[in-house]
């Protein structure tokens, strides 16, 4: 369904109804931030001394494009 379909028949709702979709919708919202802090969070601690989280980007490339063309 396309947003903007989604979002005219939002408008036709009453307010109690668009006022549960928001609720909704920032529950889900708050969750998917909550499992995405989660995770920063455990990559932190699995890397201390990069806090920049920064250690698979100095990866090569190419290291990966040879396996798995060799697979």
């Amino acid at each position: 369904m396309q947003t903007t379909t989604i979002l005219n028949q939002i408008y036709q709702l009453s307010l109690h109804d668009r006022m549960l979709i928001v609720e909704h919708t920032m529950n889900s919202i708050r969750m998917e931030t909550g499992k995405l802090a989660t995770a920063v969070a455990l990559m932190a601690s699995e890397f201390p001394d990069d806090k920049d989280l920064t250690t698979f980007t100095k990866r090569d490339i190419e290291d990966y494009k040879n396996k798995s063309t060799t697979k």
